[in-house]
């Protein structure tokens, strides 16, 4: 199975400008993109209320990811000033891309964040993969979920969609057990979980479970 690599970038906007950032993140952001040799697309993430947004874009191989760090950085840049924001970048190897359907407007994701020792870090994915996926794909209104991890670092980050923010506020209880019983057979500690509105849906991963 070929390894896919994704570049997401966390911006820490000002909430009155998140319109106009999507705006521009669909208009100019996603055809420069699209232009980029290894592109794959890429989704945007956002949170309204707190102002935070993440950006992912997938990439064919590392050597994609990396030859396009500048013109991405380039994009970067300008797409900060449109949303009045700060940015931070991480890189990330794409573990596990699960879709029941693909999201429609609407849809609403749940991300949430966790660390471990790099060397746990595949006993992790498998477990996220073999038991907490499962559970989660049977939840009603479930779209599809995703699992990636920098190594290096020791982190991991899932995404699950639901099909409308009452069905992922609907599961949020069977969720948070579903998170705690992996972490805790991972060894993992969870870092943070957030909600956020899904504003652009094409990220175009393949399959990969």
């Amino acid at each position: 199975m070929p390894i896919v690599f994704a570049r997401s970038t966390t911006i820490h906007a000002h909430p009155s400008y998140i319109d106009a950032g999507i705006k521009h993140v669909r208009d100019v952001v996603m055809p420069a993109l699209t232009d980029i040799e290894g592109c794959m697309g890429m989704s945007l993430l956002i949170d309204r209320d707190s102002g935070r947004c993440i950006a992912t874009s997938s990439w064919r191989d590392e050597e994609s990811l990396r030859a396009s760090e500048g013109p991405v950085r380039e994009l970067r840049d300008t797409a900060a000033e449109i949303f009045h924001a700060t940015t931070e970048v991480s890189r990330w190897e794409i573990a596990v891309m699960h879709r029941d359907h693909h999201a429609e407007r609407g849809a609403y994701c749940r991300v949430t964040w966790v660390k471990t020792e790099p060397s746990d870090m595949d006993r992790g994915v498998d477990l996220w993969k073999m038991a907490a996926l499962p559970k989660m794909e049977e939840l009603p209104g479930f779209c599809s979920a995703s699992l990636m991890f920098d190594r290096a670092a020791g982190r991991g980050v899932s995404s699950l969609t639901f099909d409308s923010r009452e069905a992922m506020e609907g599961n949020r209880e069977r969720l948070d057990d579903i998170r705690a019983e992996t972490a805790r057979e991972a060894g993992a500690e969870v870092l943070d979980t957030c909600e956020f509105e899904l504003a652009i849906a094409h990220l175009h991963v393949p399959e990969m479970v």
